[in-house]
């Protein structure tokens, strides 16, 4: 009995995936869940997560294990999500996208991840793709090549990264080499979510010399002579979306298919990462979110020792500090994509730094939800498993977390001065010499010593005279 109350998580979630509760409803209850993932939100963007929350529990959740154990990759449950603007939902209407904002996208996959989380990550770099085309592409490119994307007739890879190049993605070695109006492609790409399926591949390849001002955009299409694909490979999960090598044996690809000009190829890669990373961690608070309703559920089902495991006081504090990580990255993620939606300065830190915390903290809360299963959780036949696994991978791609440490460290050391010093004594003899030209000498020099006496001992410059003068003093 108790295996069959938590086989499905269609029915374990069918509560939250109708939607943030409405006013009566609450008013009812007398309490809103502190995991509610519709505060904050305004009324219009409740109402297209309730349909992402609808859609995920009817069409997406009751087949995630079947879709993960027989590795299926859901065409037609991907063409329904399409015909809601699940297809291109930030891109512009005229192409037939939804024409929403980057947090709006956040709330749909977050949505749509307690369903599917494997599923929901592909469809969320298929948006991707199809907005490299919509920001960048001409007039031309965006009419003919985003329609049939939006409604996922076809669908997209992002084909970045290589066997040789991964996290130096400007290493990158595949090459397209003009000749009169097309370009020839030799080389390869690894770990290709949808390869082989996918109709549109955006492909990065080395036009020019060495470097990221090398790189260019170029769109190959499925079917073009030369274009061929490696293995199926063997997953621990997003096992829903093939992966495979893409491989370019003299493919020959017209001038026309190239994304914006020569040597922005690497320019346009790292714009649509920065929402590709937005995308990823919003998945990652979709499988968060589920495990933990799911653990919750389970905690005031499993009985030990004669009573619930929600008595146990270790696993209450466990699950607040669950609730606590998943909402804190939440919040996280939703200020970097309002920050990239802004076209804000700090958007790719942001990014990067949501991408870093959510990915992690999730896994963290899902990893635990498991463990709070006991060995039930380790079983196939309970979904906390698979939101495991198909979690674990999103610390890796989009960038690996390592490398989004690296862009927040590298944007903290050439914002401020190293650890240890101060910016007001670094910029003081400047300020000391505006001040000495407005206000006369005496007040330069008083202005200056006044920063000296508030910085640390150590950090001090010496105000003693030369050694000699020292000496005679002494004497």
């Amino acid at each position: 009995m108790l295996r069959g109350g938590c086989q499905r998580v269609g029915a374990r979630l069918r509560g939250l995936r109708r939607g943030p509760r409405g006013p009566a409803e609450i008013a009812r209850r007398g309490v809103v869940s502190c995991i509610d993932p519709s505060m904050g939100l305004n009324e219009e963007q409740k109402e297209f997560q309730k349909v992402a929350f609808n859609f995920a529990a009817r069409e997406m959740a009751p087949h995630m294990a079947e879709w993960d154990q027989k590795e299926l990759f859901p065409v037609d449950m991907m063409r329904k999500a399409a015909q809601l603007g699940f297809g291109g939902v930030y891109v512009r209407t005229d192409v037939g996208g939804a024409g929403l904002s980057r947090l709006d996208a956040s709330i749909i996959f977050e949505a749509l991840a307690t369903g599917c989380t494997s599923t929901t990550a592909y469809m969320s770099i298929h948006n991707m793709c199809v907005w490299m085309i919509d920001h960048f592409g001409s007039e031309e490119q965006r009419h003919r090549l985003c329609p049939p994307l939006c409604t996922m007739e076809k669908f997209a890879s992002y084909c970045l990264t290589e066997p040789g190049s991964g996290s130096d993605a400007a290493s990158l070695m595949t090459s397209a080499v003009r000749q009169h109006d097309h370009y020839i492609l030799n080389g390869s790409k690894a770990f290709i979510s949808g390869g082989g399926e996918a109709d549109i591949y955006v492909v990065m390849c080395r036009t020019g010399g060495p470097g990221p001002r090398g790189v260019s955009c170029i769109v190959v299409e499925k079917g073009t002579p030369g274009l061929s694909f490696g293995k199926k490979e063997k997953k621990v999960g997003w096992n829903s979306q093939p992966t495979r090598a893409v491989i370019f044996e003299d493919c020959a690809v017209p001038v026309a298919n190239r994304i914006g000009d020569e040597g922005q190829g690497f320019l346009i890669a790292m714009k649509g990462l920065n929402g590709g990373r937005i995308n990823v961690a919003s998945c990652s608070l979709g499988a968060a979110h589920a495990s933990v309703v799911l653990a919750r559920d389970y905690l005031k089902v499993r009985k030990q020792f004669g009573k619930p495991l929600a008595n146990n006081q270790y696993l209450q504090f466990q699950l607040a500090e669950m609730a606590a990580r998943l909402v804190a990255s939440r919040l996280m993620i939703r200020t970097a994509a309002m920050a990239l939606q802004e076209e804000r300065e700090d958007a790719v830190v942001l990014c990067s730094m949501a991408k870093l915390f959510a990915t992690d903290e999730c896994f963290v809360i899902c990893n635990q939800a498991l463990q709070m299963h006991g060995g039930y959780g380790y079983l196939k036949d309970y979904a906390v498993q698979q939101y495991v696994r198909d979690s674990r991978v999103h610390q890796i791609l989009e960038g690996s977390n390592e490398v989004m440490r690296m862009l927040i460290s590298r944007s903290l050391l050439q914002e401020y001065p190293a650890p240890g010093s101060d910016s007001r004594a670094l910029d003081a003899p400047r300020r000391a010499s505006h001040l000495q030209q407005r206000c006369g000498k005496g007040a330069g020099q008083r202005w200056f010593l006044s920063v000296l006496l508030r910085l640390p001992t150590k950090t001090r410059p010496s105000l003693r005279p030369p050694s000699s003068a020292s000496s005679e003093h002494k004497s």
